[in-house]
This record gives structure tokens, C-alpha cells and sequence, in this order.
């Protein structure tokens, strides 16, 4: 016990978003995955060949045998069947697909592994192993939820997490902003890239218990269906054909033919990334992964942002086009 000294963040410890049932608490959602793996008994995965590199990275390094599935244009796995005691991984792209469709696609397979990390709102399936990335939705230095049956299993093998040494971003991009922080966050990320399953570190497990839950969840919806009403007439894919009211998106998926767009934004100070460009190098050219891979410009949608800044990355977007 210690008494006294400096006074440290006053957090007011107003409970997780998930926190009933069977849940393990780690450090990062491919740390997730692979305990799923382990709970399962399943030594096979298979995964999306649109999916990010340090997921395959990660589970290559743990000697889990790979395969890999190409995805319709409604987000479905052309996959049949999986070999006795395998896995599949179905991720929930950009947080827009519903619990119908996740569940119609999750029936037709044994051991599904539901990819929530963009969808941190969406309830688990009882019938799977659940994972969700809480740093992709708030402003925490790790984190991962792995939901379901058993997944609480061998937790006492892993160590705790520390992160109070690399989470100074968090503090930076207050008073300094993005560009200024993003060295230090880039810090935190190859630390946790870098590093085995752990479990969730203290300071993230303090963090997430002082987040009001509804209001983010409110803000995220609205801004989406805004950037829904700006860009669904220029969009190439439909982005609500499969929502219901369980969906909290992560971004606005926008699929525009400009590759060059992302750099153009970027002139703007509005920085989206473009997601797992390297797919194209396994994927045929006409595919729809090839598609994603090339266009897809995910645009922010976050609890930061309101009607000012929607519009404002819209008309950057108009000017480019033009």
C-alpha cells in the first residue's frame, strides 16, 4: 500500500462496456485470435485474404497453419467447408454488417471466430468466440476483448501488459495534435507489434472503465448516416445494406477509382491511411479484395468530429474529383 505524494488521473471507474460472462482481457486482438485458437483446440485457421498483415504475421509466428478465403461482394466467405478442427475467422468489415447477416454467415461453419474489431458495439454470438479492439473506438495504449465460451481459459499463463511508458501520444495529441504525437504512437504500436499475447494493461483496464459508452455510440451513428447522405451517390459499394440497429461503424467506407486520393487528403492535414494495400499481391486484379484494396479511403466518422468536420473532408473530396 502506498499513501500520500502526487495526486494521479482521477478516473471514476464507471464500469466496462463488456463485463459480464466469459471474457479474457488482452493486449491487442491478434493476441485474441490466437487464444481463441487455443481455447478452440484448433491448430488451423482460416482467414480473409483482405485482413491485416499482422494477424498473419503473428499467427505464422505461433506455428498455426494458415489458409485463406476470397470474400463476395456482400462480404461473405467463398468457402464451403473447413477441415476437422480447424477455425474461421469472419470479420465484421468496417463495422457495417449487421447481426442477421453476421449470424446466416457464422451458421454455416463449426468454430467461427467473429472479428469485431470494427464493430466494438455489436453483441457477441453466444455460439462464437468474439473479439473486439477497444483502441480502434477510444483513446487507450492496448487492448483487446476476447468474448465466449471458455474464454477465459489459461489467462493465469500470460503476463500483464505495461503501457504507461508508451501511451504518451494519448497526452501529446491534446496539446500538440496529430502530426506532432504520431512518432510516439508509432512507438506504442511497434511495442505491441512486437510483443506475445499479454493480458490487458492496468492503465488501459482503468481507462475503458471512464468512457460514456452511449454517447460515443450516438455520435458515431449519426456522423455515419451523415457521410452516408454525402457520399451513397458516389460510392461504389452500399454501405447499409446490411445494418440494423446493432451497428456502430468504425469509418465511412468511401470506394472511389482515385488511387492518388488518400495523398490528396493528406495535402488537407486529413489523414485516413489506405488499408492493406499488400492484398493485391495475392489477390486477382478484377477482385473485389483488389478493390477494396485499392480504393477504399476509410473516412473518419468518430466522437471528435461533428457536422463541420464531416462536411468539411466532403467538399476536400469534391474539390479533388473536380
Amino acid at each position: 500500500m502506498e499513501i500520500g505524494s502526487f495526486i494521479e488521473l482521477d478516473l471514476k471507474n464507471a464500469g466496462e462496456y463488456y463485463h459480464e460472462g466469459s471474457i479474457a482481457r488482452l493486449n491487442a486482438a491478434r493476441g485474441g485470435i490466437y487464444h481463441a485458437l487455443r481455447v478452440l483446440n484448433c491448430t488451423t485457421i482460416y482467414l480473409p485474404f483482405y485482413q491485416c498483415e499482422s494477424v498473419k504475421r503473428f499467427l505464422d509466428a505461433k506455428n498455426i497453419n494458415l489458409k485463406f478465403y476470397s470474400i463476395t461482394e456482400n462480404f461473405e466467405p467463398l468457402v464451403e467447408n473447413i477441415i476437422p478442427d480447424s477455425a474461421i475467422l469472419v470479420v465484421n468489415y468496417f463495422g457495417i454488417l449487421g447481426q442477421k447477416h453476421l449470424k446466416g454467415i457464422a451458421s454455416r461453419f463449426k468454430n467461427v471466430i467473429i472479428d469485431n474489431c470494427q464493430a466494438f458495439y455489436n453483441a457477441p454470438f453466444e455460439e462464437c468466440l468474439n473479439v473486439y479492439s477497444p483502441r480502434k473506438f477510444f483513446g487507450v495504449p492496448d487492448g483487446c476483448y476476447l468474448i465466449g465460451n471458455k474464454a477465459d481459459k489459461y489467462l493465469e499463463e500470460y503476463q500483464e501488459d505495461l503501457s504507461s511508458e508508451t501511451s504518451n501520444f494519448l497526452f501529446k495529441r491534446i496539446e500538440l495534435g496529430c502530426s506532432a504525437s504520431y512518432p510516439e504512437r508509432m512507438k506504442n504500436e511497434h511495442r505491441i507489434d512486437n510483443s506475445d499475447v499479454l493480458r490487458m494493461s492496468k492503465l488501459t483496464y482503468f481507462l475503458l472503465r471512464n468512457i460514456d459508452y452511449e454517447e460515443i455510440r450516438l455520435k458515431r451513428i449519426e456522423n455515419f448516416f451523415l457521410a452516408h447522405q454525402l457520399y451513397c451517390d458516389m460510392n461504389l459499394i452500399d454501405t447499409t445494406k446490411f445494418l440494423d440497429e446493432s451497428n456502430v461503424p468504425m469509418v465511412y467506407p468511401l470506394v472511389l477509382k482515385d488511387a492518388d486520393l488518400v495523398k490528396k487528403l493528406n495535402k488537407s492535414k486529413i489523414y485516413t491511411g489506405r488499408w492493406w494495400n499488400y492484398v493485391l499481391n495475392f489477390v486477382p486484379e478484377n477482385s473485389f479484395e483488389a478493390l477494396l484494396s485499392k480504393y477504399m479511403v476509410p473516412i473518419p466518422i468518430d466522437q471528435r468530429y461533428d457536422n463541420d468536420e464531416i462536411q468539411f473532408v466532403h467538399e476536400k473530396i469534391l474539390e479533388t474529383l473536380s
